[in-house]
């Protein structure tokens, strides 16, 4: 698609990238609700299921990802913040290649994209950085060179973390947030990389039941594997505290709620958006992620609070009777 591209340059700017996918469009959103419409958009636009996500949020600018920076050089446009959310986030894509491309290579650009410019960069991590969590979910800066993540994307995110930490020319502020198991609207698009809610309340729909999978380790039981999930709500607002509070140190941040909950009670919640009593099963968990599966995480998050952040997040009970109300069930999105 065409690119719009004719800017006030007297203006002063936010760049979102992967403003067309899931957490993107609901920093936008977010932007627009907080009155920022002074907006450039990135991302690749010409992927049709991902349209109904931007295409009616305000912004001043879209640009298509592979030619930002040629863009950025014709255009010159006054940038206040760079907040770089697009990323490749399949993390049943083996191949090392297109996770370096876009989640190392590209991000090093835009690291010194910003540091030139002296443009605050605010930019998404993974929790997948900390693989098995051998050393435990901390997001202190010394044990990112022995973090040990267990498939290509989180190896990817870890090596540009571990690029960032030795940059002596850096942006004028910083941070590198570890985002956790993310849920909410906007997210139609991601099929199987969908949220587990999106999976049970299309499987309640269809079956009246939702599948999860078996454990197959001794130590946690069917349904009880363990994951920190965080809705995108509240990680969107996080992101734009950061924007406003920039004398914090720079850094990397995890990005949950600080509390491990069951897929179960996942599960349990989304029936309980649909008015309806838990109906779970479960199957075997497929062979090509069985070796590379988190089964707890759980987000240490004291550095985001001594730095200042005092909100509550929205309970797992909370978050999701609000998805599933408010957005999978009337179709709507953010």
């Amino acid at each position: 698609m065409s690119e719009i591209s004719t800017i006030n340059t007297t203006n002063k700017f936010t760049v979102v990238t992967g403003a067309a996918g899931f957490i993107g469009s609901c920093m936008v959103q977010y932007l627009n609700e907080q009155g920022f419409t002074n907006l450039i958009l990135v991302d690749d636009f010409g992927i049709e299921t991902k349209r109904v996500n931007w295409e009616s949020k305000q912004y001043e600018a879209i640009v298509e990802r592979q030619s930002l920076f040629e863009w950025l050089e014709r255009n010159e446009p006054k940038i206040e913040v760079f907040v770089h959310l697009g990323a490749r986030t399949d993390t049943t894509e083996f191949d090392y290649s297109i996770h370096e491309a876009l989640n190392v290579v590209y991000s090093k650009n835009v690291w010194n994209y910003c540091t030139e410019k002296n443009i605050p960069l605010i930019y998404a991590s993974s929790a997948a950085t900390y693989g098995s969590g051998e050393l435990g979910y901390d997001d202190n800066h010394e044990i990112v060179e022995d973090l040990k993540p267990l498939n290509p994307y989180g190896i990817s995110k870890n090596e540009f973390d571990k690029w960032a930490l030795k940059q002596t020319e850096t942006p004028p502020f910083w941070a590198g947030l570890k985002f956790f198991n993310i849920y909410g609207p906007n997210e139609y698009h991601k099929g199987r990389m969908a949220s587990v809610i999106w999976h049970s309340f299309n499987q309640i729909k269809k079956d009246g039941l939702v599948k999860l999978f078996r454990s197959h380790r001794p130590d946690f039981k069917d349904g009880e594997q363990l994951r920190d999930f965080v809705y995108v709500k509240d990680l969107v607002k996080v992101i734009y505290w950061m924007m406003q509070n920039q004398q914090i140190p720079s850094g990397l941040y995890n990005l949950g709620t600080g509390s491990a909950r069951s897929f179960y009670d996942l599960a349990s919640s989304t029936f309980r958006g649909l008015d309806l009593e838990p109906n779970i099963s479960f199957v075997d968990m497929p062979i090509d992620i069985r070796d590379k599966y988190q089964y707890f995480t759980e987000a240490n998050m004291q550095k985001l609070k001594a730095a200042g952040y005092i909100d509550a997040f929205y309970t797992l009970e909370e978050g999701v009777d609000d998805y599933v109300r408010n957005y999978l069930a009337e179709g709507k999105i953010w």
